[in-house]
């Protein structure tokens, strides 16, 4: 595996055990959906770490790690509430014309 192969499947990893802490440390009930849901999305938001790369070729994997758990914790945070907002202006939406 070259070099950069590890460091993608290192920040895919990095960012799955992201999801799934937040989801072990909130008051939501475990499901299988939600954990599965949480670690494709801190994989995803880690990953956008890949682009520091194209930038700075000679980044140290301490560095990336450092830049894909923040981009994994802020941008799945993100992501998550920015999905709830649009859910619930959508539920507003279909339950006023009923």
């Amino acid at each position: 595996m070259q070099e950069h192969e590890k460091n993608l499947f290192m920040l895919l990893m990095l960012g799955a055990m992201i999801g799934l802490a937040k989801l072990f440390v909130s008051a939501e009930p475990l499901t299988v959906r939600l954990a599965i849901g949480r670690a494709v999305m801190g994989s995803a938001t880690s990953m956008v770490a890949g682009v520091a790369l194209i930038q700075f070729p000679t980044l140290s994997p301490l560095a990336l790690i450092g830049i894909g758990s923040m981009l994994g914790i802020a941008g799945s945070q993100a992501l998550e509430s920015y999905f709830k907002r649009r859910l619930h202006q959508s539920e507003g939406r279909h339950g006023k014309g009923a």
